[in-house]
């Protein structure tokens, strides 16, 4: 029996590297793309929060209607989350002091503009926010 030669394994490590790269550039992209989705969900969380706290620092429903609605764009705008539609509704039918008011934000957001991905289609985010009217503030 003859010894058989030794095989050569040059060009192995370019075969690997062709094979291996394009999987964690997917990997990673994939990454980015779950990481702009949270963002975009933590945005409109804070988005709802912010709109009501302002609510509850006013005096009537009426402006804080308007305080909760002009303040969740305002929040949204400045953290770039841009909302293909979007809705705002406030509930202060328990305004008075002590009471609440809640403020539900609904983003309706496409993926393209959202991951930078090219990635078909859109989701629907939505927050809801309480907040609690002080005790102790006078009433106009």
């Amino acid at each position: 029996m003859t010894p058989m030669p030794p095989r050569s394994e040059a060009g192995s490590v370019t075969v690997e590297t062709v094979l291996v790269v394009p999987i964690i550039v997917v990997l990673l992209c994939f990454v980015v793309f779950g990481g702009r989705i949270v963002g975009a969900k933590n945005q409109v969380e804070g988005a709802a929060q912010d709109a009501a706290r302002a609510a509850s620092l006013r005096q009537d429903p009426g402006t804080a209607q308007a305080a909760a609605t002009q303040t969740a764009d305002a929040s949204l705008a400045s953290a770039g989350l841009a909302c293909s539609s979007r809705d705002i509704s406030v509930n202060t039918t328990s305004f008075d002091p002590g009471g609440v008011v809640v403020v539900r934000v609904r983003c309706v957001a496409r993926l393209s503009d959202l991951t930078l991905l090219g990635v078909p289609g859109s989701l629907t985010f939505t927050a809801t926010a309480t907040e609690v009217i002080d005790t102790y503030r006078s009433q106009p």
